[in-house]
């Protein structure tokens, strides 16, 4: 694979995981619900309605 390929599918890839992450917040404002996220180890959960959309 060269550079350039590799290059555009890491783009694409970035490119699909923000839209799905997009889209999960915007599903779980619209429910209340709550993301779970690990900080230096610990298990953090965080309202949806706090973060912000991309």
């Amino acid at each position: 694979m060269t550079n350039e390929k590799a290059r555009d599918l890491r783009a694409k890839i970035l490119k699909g995981i923000k839209l799905s992450y997009s889209r999960l917040l915007v599903s779980k404002q619209k429910e209340d619900g709550e993301l779970v996220f690990s900080q230096n180890g610990k298990i953090v959960t965080v309202k949806a309605k706090e973060l912000s959309n991309l």
